[in-house]
């Protein structure tokens, strides 16, 4: 079986990144906060893309959905209340939040409100499928640049990382099997599913850990520049 290309073999672990901050979870460089709001954008407006398509929203998406219907709760409630219980799994992880896990829950919501009206709402499943693999490859990509940085990530991404470190299974696995759970239970509740949900869940993971890949051997290249 022939081997990827060494640029597109995907990372099974968090790399570092030249803009990565220190020990602190709340203090870092100027530079360190810049890439941190420009991936949480980058994030949201991945997010926004899916949105836009109408065909079916990201896995936590749908459990927010179903557990809003099921307790009479917003959707942005239910997303808050959830976001909670999912913090207190880190605790036996020993993960703790950040000023980063904070930003996450304001940016990306910010970023979704004002980048989906930027989006086309395709009506045919081709252009609905592109839109839908262009959303999960930002995505992907809004990860890698704001997790490096170590300044906490958010609820979600925090419990994955977590379990990464607890267990030491790939990146792509964990998140994979968290999105899936996520969205059956979702789906059990009433929560509308797509096919936007199900290849959401299906390559996020895959998404994730290429984009860590690339900014693995980023950061070597930077390294060998700057020494």
């Amino acid at each position: 079986m022939a081997q990827l290309p060494s640029w597109l073999k995907p990372s099974k672990t968090v790399p570092q990144a030249p803009w990565s901050a220190g020990e602190s979870n709340w203090k870092a460089k100027p530079k360190t906060y810049g890439m941190l709001l420009l991936g949480l954008w980058i994030f949201g407006t991945g997010e926004a893309a899916l949105v836009a398509t109408s065909a079916g929203q990201s896995p936590w998406t749908v459990f927010s959905e179903g557990v809003s219907l099921k307790t009479g709760l917003s959707i942005g409630w239910a997303t808050f209340f959830i976001s909670i219980v999912v913090l207190l799994f880190w605790i036996p992880l020993h993960r703790k939040p950040g000023v980063g896990t904070l930003l996450n829950v304001v940016f990306i919501a910010m970023s979704l409100e004002v980048m989906i009206p930027f989006f086309p709402n395709p009506t045919e499943p081709a252009l609905q499928l592109t839109q839908i693999l262009i959303g999960i490859f930002i995505v992907g990509l809004g990860s890698a640049i704001y997790i490096p940085c170590h300044l906490g990530p958010g609820p979600r991404d925090g419990l994955m990382t977590g379990l990464h470190y607890k267990t030491g299974k790939p990146v792509a696995r964990i998140r994979l099997t968290l999105e899936a759970i996520v969205l059956t239970v979702g789906w059990l509740l009433g929560g509308t599913v797509g096919i936007g949900t199900l290849l959401f869940a299906l390559l996020i993971g895959y998404s994730v850990a290429f984009w860590f890949g690339v900014t693995a051997r980023f950061n070597t290249w930077y390294q060998l520049k700057t020494s």
